[in-house]
């Protein structure tokens, strides 16, 4: 500022007069203070400015997966909302770990985000106390934690996989293999629970960790073990269940019936198109970031839960009909 102030003849508060967007003491003073700023490429040190605004118009995102097409859809989602709001987003890629995830937690709570939103890579509620008692405000997107006391944005997709139990079932599968998620994330725990109870005791449950490689293993082994249908818990897993299929010579869903919870653009493209239980990705980012937002002015909004649907495309075959 100084180096602004001298290049354009004025004084450092009239500088700073203009870059808090206050009056001048004539306009062509404001347009002296403005040119020095574009010739000497000054950009003021946004951290040092919220030590006295007490607020930078950041908010953290940390996602579990940033290669999964689920969580990059809901990042800008989340994004397209803070921005009409005059916020930016600053993202960190848990990468499924809780470690990392610690880290850039922190490392986001050091850059002095003014709230944090939080898809958490295991339901320990430790991080999330942690959060909380630094009086940041916190949203839980996607995931919960145990005894959770912040909000909370998911969607419930228990009717939707109910309705898929029953249509299995119908067809007459006697053998369907559940590809489920790690028992220590809710979507996984809550989305095993709810399928299983509907299928009764004709579910095979092999445990996955929401990536392709887990989803081929798990479907190897059902279909060694003579599952007719399988149902992965997300997308990536679901991906590496239909790669054993074809891996296999088998066709779907003459050989193998499949449903992924979790849809993709491409779903819809694939021989045949891919039956899924669809979230609605976009309404998730865009109502975490305005619960978030809500916190930051104080406000305390209730938890979101929509509603994930089932899409039926062809790729359970006489299940669909």
């Amino acid at each position: 500022m100084k180096d602004v102030a001298q290049h354009a003849g004025v004084s450092t508060a009239t500088v700073s007069r203009v870059l808090n967007g206050h009056a001048a003491p004539t306009p062509e003073t404001r347009q002296r203070v403005l040119a020095a700023i574009e010739e000497l490429g000054y950009r003021p040190n946004a951290l040092a400015r919220s030590l006295r605004t007490t607020s930078t118009q950041t908010l953290g995102l940390v996602i579990s997966d940033l290669l999964n097409p689920f969580f990059a859809e809901i990042a800008r989602a989340v994004e397209d909302e803070a921005r009409s709001h005059g916020y930016c987003v600053v993202i960190g890629n848990a990468d499924e770990n809780a470690e990392q995830e610690a880290t850039y937690v922190r490392t986001l709570l050091d850059r002095r985000v003014d709230g944090l939103l939080l898809c958490p890579a295991n339901d320990d509620p430790a991080l999330v106390r942690e959060v909380s008692a630094g009086g940041v405000p916190l949203v839980l997107l996607d995931r919960t934690v145990r005894e959770a006391t912040c909000p909370v944005v998911r969607a419930d997709g228990s009717e939707a996989l109910t309705s898929l139990a029953r249509r299995l079932v119908g067809a007459g599968h006697t053998r369907i293999g559940v590809i489920a998620g790690p028992q220590n994330t809710s979507t996984g725990r809550e989305r095993t629970a709810v399928l299983t109870g509907a299928l009764g005791g004709l579910a095979q449950v092999v445990h996955g960790d929401f990536r392709q490689e887990s989803g081929s293993q798990a479907a190897a082994r059902l279909i060694d073990d003579g599952a007719t249908a399988l149902v992965a818990m997300d997308n990536l897993m679901g991906l590496g269940a239909l790669g054993e299929i074809r891996a296999r010579g088998l066709r779907v869903p003459h050989d193998v019936a499949l449903a992924v919870f979790d849809d993709q653009p491409w779903f819809s493209l694939l021989d045949p198109p891919i039956t899924v239980v669809a979230q609605p990705t976009v309404e998730m980012g865009r109502a975490a970031a305005r619960s978030l937002l809500a916190l930051i002015d104080g406000r305390q909004p209730d938890d979101v839960r929509l509603t994930a649907k089932l899409v039926l495309r062809g790729s359970l075959g006489e299940a669909e009909l």
